[in-house]
């Protein structure tokens, strides 16, 4: 990537027949005045303005603006606006590789996509002449990484293995528990002394050798009371985390200690658990396979987004 400033006669010229200076922050007063937008970059042939980073970065902007003050938001703003240079060049550079190996795009290919958008839920305008480009540039996007990137990517056997090899406990099955519980909600008018008393009596009647589906049917306000407080299974990460790290110490038939949380006071009892699994290579070879393409797709793209910057002409105006 070749990072200067347009000194070429054919740049000139470009900036001269769009009534635009080489270097805006010297204009004179007369030209400055007809002038409410700036250039910022040069990708090869073509100009990217302020406007144009303005526009992409308005969310970012808007968010910022709304969430941070004084030198924290200058500090996020400028950072943004950098982002949004960089992703206008990159988007260029890709578009401008499109028309070069002839990838195009074609009216009734847009029509497709708009309409396929729209059953998903996208407000958008058929005839929207800004919108079917969009949609055209995004298409071209992802047509010519299919093309230069995705397309040549082959995985091999030894590679998902080795992969699999790296993050086999990605692919296991949680731990799962049985459980049944008591379930001791706030009432109406309910002192927090009152509450606590009604919980004691439960974990008095456990200490006091009471049945624990006998106390759940007696005093547990969850739906499942009528049969024990019976849960069922239950997948580790389901839970609120409280009640997470008062299990995992568990085996089964032992209970928890009151745990609270936004439903209020629970008492636990895991009824059986079963280990974390781990599945076999062949299992998930599908979901593996899909894993290594996308992280191959990824480090393939920024090779070749990294070639065309450094083929490329490309000048910031910071």
């Amino acid at each position: 990537m070749r990072l200067r400033y347009p000194t070429c006669p054919w740049l000139a010229a470009l900036l001269l027949i769009l009534g635009l200076p080489p270097f805006p922050s010297g204009a004179t007063p007369a030209v400055a005045a007809r002038i409410h937008d700036r250039i910022v970059a040069v990708v090869n042939t073509e100009l990217v303005m302020e406007s144009d980073v303005l526009a992409e970065i308005a969310t970012d902007i808007e968010r910022i603006k709304r969430t941070t003050r004084g030198e924290e938001q200058e500090r996020q703003l400028k950072r943004a606006h950098h982002v949004g240079i960089t992703r206008l060049i990159e988007r260029k550079l890709q578009l401008q590789a499109a028309r070069t190996k002839g990838v195009d795009v074609t009216e009734d290919d847009i029509s497709r996509t708009v309409e396929e958008m729209k059953k998903q839920g996208e407000r958008m305008d058929s005839a929207d002449t800004k919108a079917r480009q969009a949609v055209r540039e995004q298409l071209l996007l992802m047509r010519v990484v299919e093309r230069e990137v995705r397309g040549g990517i082959t995985i091999s056997e030894s590679e998902m293995r080795r992969y699999f090899k790296e993050h086999e406990s990605r692919f296991a099955l949680p731990e799962e528990y049985t459980l049944s519980q008591i379930l001791v909600r706030p009432r109406p008018n309910e002192t927090p002394d009152e509450l606590r008393e009604r919980v004691k009596k439960v974990t008095d009647g456990l200490k006091g050798g009471e049945a624990f589906e006998e106390l759940a049917l007696r005093y547990s306000d969850g739906v499942n009371s009528a049969r024990g407080g019976r849960l069922g299974l239950v997948r580790q990460g389901e839970l609120h985390a409280p009640i997470e790290q008062a299990l995992a110490p568990l085996q089964p038939g032992q209970t928890t200690d009151a745990i609270e949380s936004p439903e209020g006071i629970h008492i636990i009892r895991v009824d059986d658990r079963r280990p974390r699994q781990f599945r076999p290579f062949e299992e998930v070879r599908a979901e593996i396979q899909s894993l290594v393409f996308a992280q191959k797709s990824e480090d393939f793209f920024q090779i070749w987004l990294a070639d065309l910057k450094d083929k490329a002409y490309i000048e910031v105006k910071f």
